[in-house]
């Protein structure tokens, strides 16, 4: 049996980087992964010449130079920037929430106007301390906006009513007095030319890989072969669902091609009235600027996680940051298994969170 100095469970961004930056200080590093390809949820696929997010859209941006630099020396990034659009029963608003969302919402044309409304619709709803999700959206963006472009996309997202969501789900939200259409305020941003499947595999180039095998079904064989394991799977599963299972939420896609050049104008649209069952609609050319004469969309419907669907979105209320915490304790008496990445640490993780948290763990 050959020995490895660390094998690492998950070929995604956080187990990939870990990787090379272990290969570069000289380690023999195993990768193995339960899918049949590398980039865990990041995967790109070529079709009709279009670069397909398979597991739903992924923007790199970031205010992290050393994360930005990193990045950049395993793939060119394009210069494409996040500005979706918002529609409301046919109705169409700019995201993030500006000066022409407001001004089509209430014909206001100065950031003082927007400012005052949104002041008036705070205060007709009575909101001192916002205690969850509604309370906090009507807080900073007015009853309008929420119940147009907040409401109804969150409710279908998390599955659950805004009022037993907390509070701090939608405090980063991006609101703007601006007619900036730019919905990340980061100072990089793209996506790697060709794909972010190409980036990994170059991320990897010389570390042995292994696909589709499942570390857990033979577990002490795989702990047999390195000193150290790296482990970006459920940390939930590694114990075996011993406390129960962690909470998340999952989304189902729905991939076609279209015989035509253009459907939707825009690489996102968010559908935020509750009755459109899907969340948003992908179309992935524009993401890459691509002129081919196909299209290819996906639309995105969130459901609540069950064993067999791909986890995405960790559930961080008071009840599942208890149970993880149970969790981590079992795992920091694990003497050579380390976990890190969005489920070994249920945590969601930005792509460049993701890189700095691993190039801190490699070094």
């Amino acid at each position: 049996m050959e020995r490895y100095d660390v094998l690492i469970v998950g070929a995604g961004l956080f187990g990939a980087t870990v990787a090379q930056c272990l290969r570069e200080k000289g380690k023999n590093v195993l990768v193995i992964d339960k899918r049949s390809h590398v980039g865990g949820n990041v995967y790109t696929q070529e079709i009709e010449g279009i670069q397909v997010h398979i597991y739903g859209a992924h923007i790199f941006h970031t205010n992290d130079k050393a994360a930005w630099d990193y990045v950049n020396r395993f793939a060119e990034f394009n210069r494409y920037t996040n500005s979706p659009v918002a529609n409301y029963k046919g109705e169409l608003y700019s995201l993030p929430f500006n000066m022409y969302t407001f001004n089509k919402l209430w014909g206001v044309v100065t950031p003082r106007e927007a400012e005052e409304k949104i002041r008036q619709q705070r205060e007709e709803a009575g909101i001192r301390e916002p205690k969850n999700l509604e309370e906090q959206a009507i807080s900073l963006v007015g009853t309008d906006v929420y119940e147009k472009l907040v409401k109804g996309y969150t409710e279908k997202q998390w599955g659950r009513p805004c009022t037993e969501l907390p509070a701090f789900i939608i405090r980063r939200l991006p609101v703007r007095f601006t007619f900036d259409n730019n919905y990340f305020n980061a100072r990089y941003q793209g996506i790697p030319i060709g794909g972010y499947t190409a980036m990994v595999e170059h991320m990897l180039s010389g570390i042995e890989i292994r696909l589709g095998v499942d570390y857990l079904e033979d577990k002490a064989t795989w702990d047999a072969m390195a000193d150290t394991v790296v482990y970006t799977g459920p940390i939930d599963r590694y114990f075996d669902y011993c406390f129960g299972p962690l909470a998340y939420r999952s989304v189902r896609f729905e991939t076609e091609v279209l015989k035509t050049s253009n459907f939707q104008g825009n690489a996102v649209v968010n559908y935020t009235d509750r009755e459109t069952p899907y969340t948003r609609i992908i179309e992935h050319k524009h993401f890459e600027f691509g002129t081919q004469p196909k299209t290819v969309i996906s639309r995105e419907y969130s459901s609540e996680w069950k064993p067999g669907d791909d986890p995405y979105y960790p559930v961080n209320d008071e009840k599942n940051k208890s149970l993880y915490e149970r969790y981590r304790a079992l795992a920091d008496k694990e003497e050579h298994v380390f976990f890190g990445g969005r489920l070994g640490e249920y945590k969601y993780y930005d792509m460049d969170a993701v890189i700095a948290r691993a190039l801190e763990f490699a070094g």
